[in-house]
């Protein structure tokens, strides 16, 4: 059965950090990304990294998040630094086993129960 668990996440105050690890259990995936929903808005992609740790992001991300992996530990890992208010959103976990990298929601086959990301200012 596949599982993927986020931690990581929390209340902090806008300039500050957060290191968010996603968990997989029963398989290794081709690429995991990050997506955020905030309330009332779409889920939207965040960052993705692939098998061989080819990197993606999000405009409104870059420069401030760092998306790795460990393989042999089955974990992805999004390093948030320069939190802003409007980082504020609920945080997924996705993974896929296609030899494809994307940053559409449906290109994820599998997904995390979401961590809370709060940031105030």
């Amino acid at each position: 059965q596949v599982q993927l668990v986020e931690s990581g996440g929390g209340l902090v105050q806008a300039g500050g950090s957060l290191r968010l690890s996603c968990a997989a259990s029963g398989r290794t995936f081709y690429a995991m990304g990050w997506f955020r929903q905030a309330p009332g808005k779409e889920r939207e992609f965040v960052a993705a990294v692939s098998w061989s740790r080819t990197t993606y992001y999000a405009d409104s991300v870059k420069g401030r998040f760092t998306i790795s992996r460990d393989n042999a530990k089955k974990t992805a890992y999004l390093q948030m630094n320069s939190l802003k208010p409007e980082d504020t959103a609920v945080y997924y976990c996705a993974a896929v086993d296609r030899d494809y990298t994307g940053s559409s929601p449906g290109d994820y086959d599998y997904w995390g129960q979401g961590t809370q990301v709060t940031v105030s200012s």
